[in-house]
Parts: C-alpha cells; sequence; structure tokens
C-alpha cells in the first residue's frame, strides 16, 4: 500500500497536469455552448412556487422582488413579522400575483418544517427553495469569553439550510425543483474576526455540494458565493462575540475596507438568472471568483494579505488596520460604497 501510495505521489501531479491541459480546451468549449441553450431555454418563473427565508432584508428582500417582478408566488419567512409584511406588499405591488408570509425561525426545526408545511398548504407544490437566512459575529477567537454563544451562528447559517431543506426535500423532487443555497465567499476568503461565520458558509458550501451528488438531476442546485453586498451586515450590524447585536460602523470599515460593495439589486439580478439558467455556481461580483483562484494557487498570499488589511501592525486592534485607513482618504469611500451604507456624516457631505 506504501509503495502504491509512493508511486502515485510521483506520478498523480505530473499526469495531472498534463492530463488539463487536453482536457480543459474541450470541456469549457462544451460549457459554453451549453450555456448559450441555457440562456435560451431559461427557465419561465410565471406562477412559480419560491420559498424565500431571511426575506425581510438585505438579499432575501431583493429576491423576492426580483422573482415576484417575473410572476413567481412567493412563500417569505423571517423573524421580524412587520418588517416581513412590508415587503410582501411591495412583492405584489411588483408583480407577484400570491405572497404569503410565515413568521418563523430557522435555527428552530419546527419552524422550518412549519414553514414548508404552510407553504405547501396554501400554494400545493413548491419549485424553488432560496436558503438565505443568516447572521453575521464579529469578533476575535481568543476575545469570546464563552464560545457556546456562537452557537446562534451556526444554527440560522448552516443548521436553518439544513432543517428546511430536508422538509422541503419531498415537495422539490415531485416539481423537478431547484434549491438556491447562500453560501459565501468567505467559505475561502477567510477574513479575520470571522472565524465562526467563515466556517458556517464554508459547511453549507460543502454540505450543498454532497447533496448535488446525492440527488443527481432530480432537483437541481445553485451555489451562491456573494462578495461584499448593500445589505444589513455592511451597513456594520452584527453579533459581538458576547451575543449581543451590534451596529458599529468602524469595525465595518476594516472588515470590508478598500472592497467595492455591489449593489443589493444588482446582486438578486444576477442570482435569479443564474438560476433559471441552471448554474452550479453563482458569484456576484463575477470578478471575485478570482480571489478562489488565489486561494487555491498561493494561499500563503491570502493569509498574508488579509493580515495587511484587516490586522493592525501592532497585534489585532482595528484603528490602525489598513482597510481602515484607506477609506479615510478622501473620496475612496464614496468610490466603494453605495449611498445606503456610508456613515451619516459622508451621506450629508
Amino acid at each position: 500500500m506504501e509503495l502504491i501510495n509512493d508511486f502515485l505521489n510521483l506520478t498523480a501531479p505530473f499526469f495531472t497536469f498534463f492530463g488539463l491541459c487536453f482536457f480543459l480546451p474541450p470541456f469549457y468549449f462544451f460549457k459554453f455552448v451549453q450555456s448559450i441553450f441555457s440562456t435560451i431555454f431559461s427557465e419561465n418563473l410565471y406562477g412559480k412556487v419560491v420559498l424565500i427565508t431571511g426575506a425581510s432584508s438585505g438579499i432575501g428582500e431583493q429576491l423576492a422582488y426580483e422573482y415576484a417582478s417575473k410572476g413567481a408566488c412567493l412563500a417569505l419567512t423571517a423573524r421580524r413579522k412587520n418588517r416581513l409584511e412590508e415587503v410582501a406588499e411591495i412583492a405584489r405591488e411588483v408583480g407577484s400575483p400570491n405572497v404569503v408570509t410565515v413568521h418563523a425561525d430557522v435555527s428552530k426545526p419546527d419552524d422550518c418544517r412549519r414553514i414548508v408545511d404552510e407553504t405547501i398548504s396554501h400554494f400545493g407544490r413548491l419549485d424553488h427553495l432560496v436558503n438565505n437566512a443568516g447572521i453575521m459575529q464579529i469578533s476575535m477567537f481568543e476575545d469570546i469569553e464563552e464560545i457556546t454563544r456562537t452557537r446562534a451562528v451556526m444554527d440560522t447559517n448552516f443548521w436553518g439550510s439544513v432543517y428546511t431543506t430536508r422538509a422541503a426535500l419531498p415537495y422539490l423532487r415531485q416539481s423537478n425543483g431547484k434549491i438556491v443555497a447562500m453560501s459565501s465567499s468567505a467559505a475561502w476568503l477567510t477574513a479575520p474576526r470571522m472565524s465562526f461565520y467563515n466556517a458556517s458558509k464554508a459547511a453549507l458550501l460543502n454540505f450543498f455540494e454532497t447533496l448535488r451528488i446525492e440527488l443527481g438531476s432530480d432537483v437541481h442546485i445553485t451555489i451562491v458565493t456573494p462578495g461584499y453586498i448593500e445589505s444589513e451586515l455592511t451597513q456594520g450590524k452584527y453579533f459581538s462575540g458576547e451575543g449581543e447585536l451590534i451596529v458599529n460602523q468602524d469595525i465595518r470599515d476594516v472588515q470590508i475596507g478598500a472592497f467595492p460593495v455591489t449593489s443589493v439589486s444588482g446582486c438578486a439580478k444576477g442570482i435569479v438568472k443564474g438560476v433559471c439558467r441552471k448554474q452550479r455556481y453563482v458569484t456576484e461580483p463575477s470578478w471575485f471568483k478570482v480571489t478562489y483562484l488565489w486561494k487555491v494557487f498561493c494561499p500563503e498570499m491570502i493569509e498574508w494579505g488579509c493580515r495587511l488589511l484587516f490586522l493592525s501592525g501592532h497585534g489585532t486592534s482595528e484603528e490602525n488596520a489598513l482597510n481602515k485607513k484607506i477609506l479615510d482618504i478622501p473620496g475612496v469611500r464614496s468610490a466603494l460604497y453605495p449611498e445606503s451604507i456610508r456613515t451619516p456624516e459622508i451621506k450629508s457631505e
């Protein structure tokens, strides 16, 4: 056995390199032709039933409007009941023929089953499940006194999608439907202070890649890996290491800094378009895919870059982080950030 492994250690890289040289050109030509056909025969969403979790704000809210504009029937769920009703009303005005709301918390298995049951009871079917609900926690790992308080991140971001998917899967099989898994580029671009958030998104990515193999062609899965998108998260709203909900734009500036923030409406359009074309992955903005290549081929550069941008040269303090200093340069903030997430002082200028 050891001899076989030693042989493969020597030969596998060589044959893989030359194998890819011959395989990739025809493979990408096939994918190009396939993309043309998927664009021509893109799914018509009129009358389709779409369940969206975390629909009260951010990407989930805009996805509701985008699906509604294409005539889809919507089942919207979130924890903030009043805000959810406002989104539902706008979705009706935008064009959805039927909208139902379900006040629920996806971190609770019973709530997830109830979400699906009420959707099926109202519409009688389910075509798209959009697992969007998520929360963010920002804290250095060593600053977290009680680790158990971080469970909410995994319970919402990962287990919430798992619970809802399990409840919805029999109905999605019946309709040959689609699952949208809202992972993140944070699954590979692991910025400091976000260890549990990064882990939850990486778990989500790997879970749905595995599920894609298990389900085959019965249910199509699109995994979404957004970069920095205009939302409550990029406005500086997050959970601290103690589990308290905080709004802090200074730490937001450190964690996003010099990265341009994409409009949430544009992100939603790209996601729905990709789902209708049966794309396996959707990254918005699309240029953010290059960060994955850097991660694969030059992981040391990613680590060095994250330390340079997100951490102070004098330790873990955010006050002197390069990301924040770049934003303090006049005009940079207005060039990189949409107006909705700039500080009040910048907006007034």
